[in-house]
C-alpha cells in the first residue's frame, strides 16, 4: 500500500469573502456592532470526561483521566483504584463556554470540548455531565452530549487518514444553565456604547448616526471604542432607550485583515487587502513511501525450526515540485492576489504559508490574524 505525505497539507477548505468595489462596509444595525458597556458575557470552564471512543482515548501515562473515572465510579458504589484501571475509550477534557449577560435558568448554549491528555481522537465520543464554573468559582450550569468535530479520521496498522482537528469539538446546545448572572442596567442619565471593533472612524460614524436620530449633541466620541449617549428623559427606561438605539443603521469603516485558521486550513481575506511589490515562488515537497510484503519460504530439508516469514520491502522516493515565480506589483488588489495564488496552484495550506511570508516581508498591507 502506498502512502503520500506532502510538506504542505492538502486538507482544509478555502473561504474568500470579497467585496472588490465597495469603499466602505454597507449599512449595519447599531446592535450588530456595539453593545451597552458593562453588560458582558461570563466565561465558563469545566473539567470532565468524554466516553465512547474507539480505543483512541487517553493512554496509561495520563493518570488524571483514570483517577477521574475511579472517583466517578466510587459515587456509584464501585470502588476501583485509579492506578489499576486500564482504559482506552475515555479522555479527559476541558469544557469552555460563554454565558450571555441576560440568559436565565433553563437556557441552553453551545460548549467547546478540548482534550487535555494524550487522546488521539474524540470522534464518536459523548461528554458526561460536567459542571461549568465562572471566574468567581460558582457553578452556573452543566454540559453534556455527543461531540461534533467537523472532521474524521480512520485507519489501522500504521495507515491512517485524518481530516481537520480531532482532539477538539463542540456540543451544540450541550450547556444547560442552572444559575444565571444578573447584571444591572445603568441608572445614570448617560450610557456608553462599546464598539466590538474599536476604530476612530467607525466611532465617529456611530455618533453621527445617533445624533441624526436623537438630535445634535446627544452622542459624542470618547475614544476609538466608546461612544457616550445622553438619555433624553430621566423617566425613560434604559431598556426602551436601547430598543430605540439598536435599529439605527450606520456604515462602518473596515480594517484590512487576513484571518487564518491553521487547524482547519481556512483563510478569510478582507476586501481592502492589498500588496506592495513582491515576487512569490512556491513548490511542494512530496515524499512517497511504498511498502510491499514478500513471502520468504525456507529451503527444502531446513528442519522443523524453519518457518515461512513475511519480509516487507520498503522504498522511499522524494520529489520536489517545480516552483513558479509570480510577480505582484505595487497596489495589487485582492482580486489580483487570488488570481495569482490560483495561478500558482496554491492549496489552502499553501496560501497560509504564502500570506505569512508576505507579512514577514512587509508586502502584505493588512493585519494578519491567526486563530
Amino acid at each position: 500500500m502506498t502512502r503520500r505525505y506532502t510538506a504542505i497539507a492538502l486538507l482544509g477548505a478555502l473561504l474568500l469573502l470579497t467585496a472588490f468595489t465597495a469603499a466602505v462596509a454597507g449599512p449595519v444595525r447599531l446592535k450588530d456592532v456595539a453593545s451597552l458597556q458593562g453588560i458582558q458575557a461570563t466565561p465558563l470552564i469545566g473539567y470532565g470526561l468524554v466516553v465512547g471512543l474507539d480505543k483512541s482515548g487517553d493512554k496509561k501515562q495520563t493518570l488524571f483521566s483514570a483517577q477521574t473515572l475511579a472517583n466517578m465510579l466510587e459515587r456509584f458504589g464501585i470502588s476501583v483504584p485509579g492506578g489499576q484501571i486500564k482504559i482506552e475509550n475515555v479522555a479527559a477534557v476541558m469544557v469552555t463556554a460563554e454565558l450571555p449577560a441576560f440568559v436565565r435558568n433553563g437556557a441552553r448554549l453551545d460548549v467547546t470540548v478540548s482534550s487535555v491528555g494524550d487522546a488521539k481522537s474524540l470522534q464518536g465520543g459523548t461528554l458526561l455531565p460536567t459542571g461549568l464554573r465562572g471566574p468567581d468559582g460558582a457553578t452556573y450550569g452543566l454540559a453534556q452530549g455527543p461531540l461534533s468535530l467537523g472532521g474524521f479520521g480512520g485507519g489501522d496498522g500504521g495507515n491512517t487518514v485524518q481530516v481537520n482537528h480531532l482532539t477538539a469539538g463542540r456540543v451544540p446546545g450541550g450547556g444547560l444553565i442552572q444559575t444565571s448572572a444578573r447584571p444591572q442596567l445603568p441608572t445614570t442619565k448617560e450610557i456608553t456604547l462599546a464598539l466590538r471593533e474599536p476604530d476612530f472612524v467607525s466611532a465617529s460614524r456611530v455618533a453621527d448616526a445617533i445624533n441624526k436620530e436623537l438630535g445634535s449633541g446627544a452622542a459624542r466620541v470618547v475614544d476609538s471604542g466608546n461612544v457616550t449617549v445622553k438619555v433624553p428623559d430621566a423617566n425613560t427606561s434604559i431598556s426602551d432607550f436601547m430598543a430605540r438605539l439598536e435599529p439605527i443603521t450606520v456604515s462602518l469603516d473596515e480594517v484590512a485583515r487576513v484571518v487564518i485558521n491553521e487547524r482547519t486550513g481556512t483563510v478569510v481575506v478582507g476586501a481592502h487587502v492589498t500588496l506592495g511589490s513582491a515576487a512569490v515562488a512556491h513548490g511542494n515537497l512530496q515524499v512517497s513511501i511504498s511498502t510491499q510484503n514478500d513471502v520468504s519460504q525456507p529451503a527444502p530439508l531446513s528442519g522443523p525450526q524453519a518457518k515461512t516469514v513475511v519480509v516487507p520491502q520498503t522504498s522511499v522516493n522524494v520529489k520536489e515540485g517545480g516552483g513558479k515565480l509570480i510577480a505582484l506589483e505595487e497596489g495589487t488588489t485582492l482580486y489580483d492576489v487570488v488570481r495569482a495564488l490560483n495561478a500558482l496552484g496554491a492549496t489552502p495550506r499553501d496560501i497560509i504559508a504564502i500570506m505569512q511570508a508576505l507579512k514577514a516581508a512587509g508586502a502584505l498591507r493588512a493585519e494578519l490574524v491567526i486563530i
